[in-house]
């Protein structure tokens, strides 16, 4: 089974533009290991651990998620989202999934009642800020046509104010996911909505929230965002009161709104070509592609990390170093943040690349974290050559922790690296003037 983990990915300088993406994680198990929850849980949280043990994965997840959506129905998003965070401490397959169960808090939570931006400030960043991701998708699947002026409507509000841009990268990316839902998850369409936003940090982050959504729809049909209908408004047609609806319906309704032709069906991925779609599509899309594209590699071969980096070899020269970067964020999720076994698994790919890996699984590391600790500790024990490439990662992904130089360079000081060379390459890829 496939689950999605998620927030900012690389920036800056290792690779120009290069926005955050999400990774996809294979978790297998459930909550006989002997994991309890934790002393404060609720009495929710603790009717639901108790009765949604099932040995079986789909009846599992739907006795979680109703709930978890009862929860959301009774007290709101925080002690929902809170509840989730307690049961994920007992269950495995909870905490596997728990960008999966937020986005469905998030999609549920959404009302045309409430003004969007209230709603969306209700989530948190827990489980990889699946929860924003869902409520702008909700709101889009919900508001109507996607014009060009709407697409960029949508996130407007976190760019007009002062908002940390991980939030507003949080924005773009459910933007791209909405997208491709609307348009029953044809592909080349939703990537055409991305393009109305008007700078390049905007639409690949717009992008890898579509590549995203086309990964996750194919190999995880059960991913609650297929159970979203349109609501009432513009163009939409049914969502009791508004919002999101709990049975599951056909995608291609997604596309029936107002003022939409029907599209041909889209093959999300084709198992005879290990590098479709970003084989099929314009250069401009190729960047955002790439750095998802093992992720669809992993579930045709099912999950040979070798055979994967083996395939990366064969992509166009331009992006193969990305093809690795997206390698390492896999083997990051796979591994749930191991570095014993991050380290051997990325040791499967060819030393001309291997550093890219590196970076792909430290850059990771902060997206499930939201912290630095991890991810200096693992680029101190990578091969001495690549040690500057990773630092380098790590310093671009303080872009997305920190507004201000000072706390980008106290990190890289903080850290304390084994040579001044490796504390410059963290404040390169921070940004931060070197003296």
């Amino acid at each position: 089974m496939i689950f999605a983990r998620s927030v900012p990915g690389p920036r800056g300088g290792l690779a120009p533009h290069l926005a955050p993406v999400l990774a996809l994680v294979v978790v297998l198990g459930g909550c006989g290991d002997g994991r309890s929850l934790p002393p404060g849980a609720s009495a929710e949280a603790r009717a639901a651990f108790e009765e949604c043990r099932s040995p079986q994965h789909d009846e599992r997840q739907a006795c979680y998620e109703r709930h978890l959506l009862d929860e959301l129905d009774r007290a709101g998003v925080g002690p929902a989202l809170e509840m989730l965070e307690a049961v994920a401490v007992g269950d495995l397959s909870v905490e596997a999934q728990g960008h999966v169960y937020t986005h469905a808090i998030g999609i549920e939570a959404y009302s045309l009642d409430t003004p969007f931006e209230e709603v969306f400030s209700e989530c948190t960043v827990l489980f990889q800020s699946g929860c924003y991701h869902g409520v702008v998708q909700a709101h889009f699947i919900a508001s109507g046509a996607p014009d060009a002026e709407r697409v960029v409507e949508v996130c407007a509000p976190f760019e007009r104010e002062p908002v940390d841009r991980w939030i507003l990268f949080q924005c773009l990316h459910g933007l791209g996911h909405g997208l491709t839902m609307f348009y029953g998850h044809h592909l080349p369409m939703a990537l055409e909505g991305c393009d109305s936003l008007t700078n390049d940090w905007n639409r690949e982050s717009c992008y890898g929230g579509v590549f995203m959504e086309n990964v996750v729809n194919a190999t995880d049909p059960h991913h609650p965002a297929s159970e979203l209908l349109p609501g009432e408004g513009e163009g939409g047609d049914g969502a009791e009161e508004g919002h999101g609806t709990r049975g599951a319906h056909d995608h291609a309704a997604m596309a029936m709104t107002e003022g939409v032709e029907p599209l041909e069906p889209w093959e999300a991925l084709r198992a005879e070509d290990p590098h479709y779609p970003c084989s099929v599509l314009d250069e401009r899309y190729l960047r955002a592609c790439y750095m998802m594209q093992t992720s669809a590699m992993l579930w045709h071969n099912e999950g040979d990390i070798g055979g994967a980096a083996t395939s990366c070899l064969d992509a166009p020269e331009g992006w193969r170093f990305l093809c690795f970067v997206s390698l390492g964020r896999d083997i990051s999720g796979r591994t749930v943040l191991d570095p014993d076994k991050g380290l051997d698994e990325c040791g499967k790919s060819p030393e001309e690349f291997r550093e890219w890996c590196y970076v792909g699984l430290v850059k990771n590391y902060v997206d499930v974290t939201a912290t630095t600790g991890a991810g200096f500790a693992f680029c101190r024990r990578v091969e001495p050559w690549a040690q500057a490439r990773c630092y380098e990662a790590m310093g671009e992904q303080l872009l997305g922790l920190y507004a201000d130089d000072a706390g980008r360079r106290e990190e890289c000081v903080a850290a304390r690296p084994e040579s001044e060379e490796l504390e410059q390459a963290c404040l390169r890829g921070a940004r931060v003037p070197i003296d």
